[in-house]
């Protein structure tokens, strides 16, 4: 029989495992406004945990009816920091978004989501105000030069920008 060298008077190892106290109460705020956004019946606006980690989200836009993004969906990553809701998510488009406060990178030019941000701001607040932005840009404040001064001419606009989005949605079939 081989040698076995139990110790039974030795406490067990104990695993320290570290928890932000904070990080509770975030998830239980993220869990809240996740269901206050499936229960609001918001049109052309959804978003959840992207994965099991309750910190990132997929968000879906809808373009709002009557402007020049109607028929048109994106979708957005939304990465909550732990001192959520003190600070603002990071939310980039992962659809790309020919839109004046939109960067070829999805980063977005939104006060809310900068130096206008509060803690009463939630998921939904951010979705409906994206969903506005893109039927009512802030010209003055372009991330994309390009499309801010297209941006007065409706027509051409609206060319251009169905012509990249569906560009992108072929691109992506064929992936």
């Amino acid at each position: 029989m081989a040698n076995r060298n139990y110790r039974f008077n030795q406490a067990p190892k104990k695993v320290e495992v570290k928890h932000d106290p904070s990080s509770h109460s975030v998830k239980k705020r993220l869990q809240q406004e996740l269901m206050d956004l499936m229960l609001s019946g918001d049109r052309g606006i959804s978003a959840f945990p992207s994965d099991e980690n309750m910190f990132n989200w997929i968000g879906t836009i809808n373009g709002a009816q009557g402007t020049v993004y109607e028929g048109l969906v994106y979708k957005l990553k939304m990465v909550f920091p732990n001192n959520y809701p003190y600070s603002a998510p990071n939310v980039t488009f992962t659809t790309p978004c020919f839109h004046p406060n939109v960067d070829d990178q999805g980063n977005i030019c939104l006060d809310i989501l900068k130096e206008k941000w509060t803690a009463l701001y939630d998921v939904r607040t951010i979705l409906l105000s994206l969903q506005s932005l893109l039927g009512e840009p802030n010209v003055d404040s372009p991330l994309n030069i390009h499309a801010a001064q297209l941006w007065k001419d409706q027509r051409s606009y609206k060319l251009i920008l169905h012509e990249k989005y569906e560009k992108e949605a072929r691109r992506r079939q064929n992936m």
